[in-house]
């Protein structure tokens, strides 16, 4: 995330939110990478999710330079080998 947007964001006046527990599934390697990320700096995994989802819905990019490279190392470490064009093709693994 860029700090740019975080100081700006964090100028602003507090918005009061309320929150909900959610059992979303994931696809394992990806939720790998996304709490690798979210350690990186130092927030939830759940606010992680709000800023990305809330720069998608803008059709905007919610990483910087040194974050997209921080991104690509954390999915060759858990073996994230897709990219967004695979979304539409995952399955269930049998067991």
């Amino acid at each position: 995330m860029s700090e740019s947007k975080q100081t700006s964001a964090h100028s602003q006046s507090k918005i009061k939110v309320q929150r909900t527990q959610t059992g979303v599934r994931i696809e394992k390697r990806m939720l790998k990478v996304l709490k690798g990320l979210a350690e990186y700096f130092e927030i939830s995994l759940g606010d992680l999710l709000e800023a990305i989802v809330l720069h998608a819905f803008e059709g905007k990019s919610p990483f910087h330079d040194e974050a997209i490279q921080k991104i690509e190392a954390l999915k060759q470490i858990y073996g994230m080998d897709y990219d967004a064009t695979a979304s539409h093709r995952f399955v269930e693994e049998e067991n």
